[in-house]
């Protein structure tokens, strides 16, 4: 019986780990794992389209002479 709670007992104290416990980089466990949802979510969207150029040409930004 006693052999059988000393091989228990390492199983149930991993059990007992929360998100709230310390993770990587000073974050929980929680957020590091949310954190990586979101950059795997950020990954798997399509690129944009290409920006058009919306520059204001140089004439028309100068004020009117009087």
């Amino acid at each position: 019986m006693r052999p059988i709670l000393i091989l228990a007992l390492p199983l149930l104290l991993a059990a007992c780990q929360q998100d709230s416990d310390p993770g990587p980089g000073g974050v929980t466990r929680g957020e590091a794992r949310a954190l990586d949802e979101a950059a795997a979510m950020l990954d798997s969207r399509p690129a944009p389209p290409p920006l058009v150029d919306a520059t204001v040409p140089v004439e028309a930004s100068a004020p009117a002479a009087p």
